[in-house]
C-alpha cells in the first residue's frame, strides 16, 4: 500500500484556520504556541476534511502523536479508526513535520513536559480542553517517543482521557537501565555546556530502508520531514528522554485502560539483515515490555509477530493482526456511548389539557 507523497513541502499556514493538507482528503490547522529561545513555535493538527460528516459516529475522538524524526502520514491508520466510528486527529509536535520551521533545531526540547502545551492546544480544538469536554470519549494514541510523551501526560492528568493506545512506546532506553546510568552523567554534563551540540549519529538508516518506498519499503515519506538517516540527537534532548524513562521506571499511575502494541522481536541495528523487515530495529522490545506493567492498573500487551517498529507500517498480513488486536481491545474497553434518549411524545387530546393544567 502506498501513501501519496507530497510534491513539495508546503508553506506554513495561518494559525486558527483549517486549510487543505498535503495528504489528499485531509486538512490541517496551525496551533500557535508560546515562543522559545529559538523564536516562533507552533504545532499542527491534522484531520479528515469535514465537508461531509462521517457516516458512523461512536461518540469517540482520538488524538495520535508521532515518534522521533517523524510526522503524520499514515492515512490508513485514520481509515482504521474511522471505520470504528472514531473521529481521528493527528498532531505534528513542535519542530517536527508540518510544524518545523527554518529557524528550528529539529525535534529539540529540554523537557518532555514542554509537549504538554502542544497536546493541550490540540485537545482544546478537538473539544477536550482542560476546562471541560463535549460529552464525547477521548482516546490517545502515541508511537515511540509520542508514546512516552502521552504516557507521562496521562499520568499527570487523571480523568482527562478514557483510553491510551501505545504503538511501540519508547518506555526504556535501548541499553536498559544500566546503560542509562552509565551514559546519563556525561550526557547531562554536555546538556549543561552545549545543549544543542550533536551527539554521534547511531542511526544507520536501516529502519528507513524497511519502510521508505525510495528503498525496500512501500511508504512514500517526505525526506525533508523524515530523513533516511534521521536527525542528529542533542544532549539536552537525550537528557529529557532519560528523565522520562526514569519516571516510567519508578512507576506511573495511569487511570485508564492501556493497549501496548509491540513487535515480538528486535534486531540490533548493527548491519543489514533480512530480519530487519519483520522485527523492531529501533527499540529493545524486551526492555520495553518489562515496563508495561508499571504504566497503570490495567494494561494489555499485544506482541505482534513480524511487526516493524511502527507496527502499523508492517506487511499487510501483519497489519491485519494489528487491526484485529486493536479492535478486540477497543470493543472491550472503549464501548461507544449509548444513543441519546428519544424525546417524550407530545401529549394529545385531553392528556395535553391535563398536562397544561398540572403545570399551571
Amino acid at each position: 500500500m502506498r501513501e501519496p507523497a507530497p510534491a513539495t513541502t508546503p508553506e506554513p499556514t495561518a494559525a486558527g484556520a483549517w486549510v487543505p493538507d498535503i495528504l489528499d482528503g485531509f486538512e490541517q490547522r496551525t496551533l500557535e504556541l508560546g515562543p522559545d529561545f529559538e523564536g516562533e513555535v507552533v504545532a499542527t493538527l491534522v484531520r479528515r476534511r469535514r465537508d461531509v460528516p462521517p457516516p458512523d459516529d461512536a461518540g469517540i475522538d482520538l488524538l495520535y502523536v508521532h515518534g522521533w524524526t517523524d510526522y503524520f502520514f499514515q492515512t490508513h491508520l485514520a481509515d482504521f479508526w474511522e471505520g470504528l466510528g472514531v473521529r481521528f486527529h493527528a498532531l505534528d509536535l513542535r519542530k517536527y513535520g508540518r510544524s518545523l520551521r527554518p529557524h528550528h533545531t529539529p525535534g529539540f526540547v529540554t523537557s518532555l513536559r514542554t509537549y504538554d502545551e502542544d497536546v493541550e492546544a490540540a485537545l482544546t480544538v478537538i473539544g477536550h480542553g482542560a476546562g471541560g469536554g463535549t460529552g464525547r470519549r477521548l482516546v490517545l494514541m502515541g508511537h515511540s517517543t509520542g508514546g512516552l510523551v502521552l504516557s507521562l501526560w496521562a499520568h499527570h492528568r487523571p480523568g482527562r482521557a478514557d483510553a491510551l493506545v501505545l504503538n511501540s512506546p519508547w518506555l526504556e532506553f535501548q541499553t536498559r537501565k544500566v546503560g542509562r546510568l552509565v551514559l546519563e552523567p556525561s550526557i547531562r554534563a554536555q546538556a549543561a555546556i552545549a545543549p544543542r551540540s550533536n551527539l554521534v549519529n547511531v542511526d544507520l538508516g536501516f529502519y528507513a530502508r524497511t519502510i521508505s518506498s525510495r528503498q525496500d519499503g512501500v511508504w512514500d515519506i517526505d525526506p525533508a520531514w523524515r530523513p533516511d538517516d534521521g536527525w542528529r540527537i542533542t544532549p539536552a534532548w537525550l537528557a529529557a528522554i532519560f528523565s522520562g524513562h526514569e519516571r516510567v521506571a519508578r512507576g506511573l499511575s495511569i487511570d485508564v485502560p492501556i493497549l501496548v502494541l509491540l513487535s515480538a522481536r528486535s534486531t540490533p541495528p548493527v548491519r543489514w539483515t533480512d530480519e530487519m523487515t519483520r522485527t523492531d530495529t529501533v527499540l529493545d522490545v524486551v526492555g520495553v515490555a518489562a515496563r508495561v506493567p508499571q504504566l497503570g492498573r490495567l494494561s494489555t500487551l499485544a506482541r505482534i509477530e513480524g511487526a516493524l517498529h511502527d507496527v502499523t507500517l508492517s506487511s499487510p498480513e501483519v497489519r491485519d493482526d494489528v487491526w484485529f488486536e486493536t479492535e478486540r481491545w477497543f470493543r472491550a474497553y472503549v464501548p461507544p456511548l449509548p444513543p441519546a434518549p428519544a424525546p417524550a411524545p407530545e401529549p394529545r387530546g385531553w392528556r395535553r389539557w391535563f398536562a397544561g393544567f398540572r403545570s399551571a
